[in-house]
């Protein structure tokens, strides 16, 4: 099962793609879209994978070219329940592309998470999307919202999720690069103005 991370490093802000499998040795590699990945043994724990990712960031960073490339700017934090209803919109703009599939309508919840933009919950029917989110760009929210939806029918990233993906959002490569530009975001310490839409 794959895991988007992010950890902060003495270089920067790193994010990356874990990834549990059977093997003895963890596993980093930086593909040619810029998106560092790392397998790791079932056992290994998280904070283990970050912390070897940390100690790795140099070479990451080299490889991906982010000293070189200005992060892009957040939109300004909306106010209130503007919040919820940018990301609520974002799901309802894509769900047409998975309803026929016979994927129900899920509730949305909405929580600041520090690695993650959204979580699909598919045993508990419903999806979470990081406030952050609604500071992204609307492309980048509807695809995080599709991303999450898929995964109620692909549970996992194998490659009948990427297919699904290719097919009912042809350029979503595309807006996983741009999103990887905010990964910044994720790594603040406070989250001013979404906040409240996620109690």
């Amino acid at each position: 099962m794959e895991q988007l991370r992010m950890v902060d490093t003495p270089h920067g802000p790193v994010t990356y793609i874990l990834e549990k499998k059977r093997v003895k040795n963890l596993n980093l590699r930086v593909g040619r879209d810029g998106q560092a990945a790392l397998s790791v043994p079932l056992r290994c724990t998280a904070e283990r994978a970050d912390e070897f990712v940390r100690e790795k960031a140099e070479w990451i960073l080299k490889w991906q070219g982010r000293q070189r490339a200005p992060a892009p700017e957040l939109l300004p934090p909306p106010e209130g329940e503007e919040c919820r209803r940018l990301l609520e919109e974002a799901v309802r703009r894509v769900y047409p592309l998975v309803s026929p599939l016979g994927v129900a309508m899920p509730p949305v919840r909405l929580r600041r998470m520090k690695s993650q933009w959204g979580n699909c919950h598919w045993r508990q029917g419903f999806i979470t999307l990081n406030t952050v989110l609604a500071r992204c760009p609307e492309h980048l929210r509807d695809y995080v919202a599709l991303h999450e939806l898929v995964h109620f029918l692909h549970h996992d990233h194998g490659p009948g999720f990427y297919a699904r993906m290719d097919s009912l959002m042809p350029r979503w490569r595309e807006h996983r690069r741009e999103l990887k530009g905010y990964a910044a975001a994720l790594a603040e310490g406070k989250n001013p103005g979404p906040e409240p839409c996620a109690r």
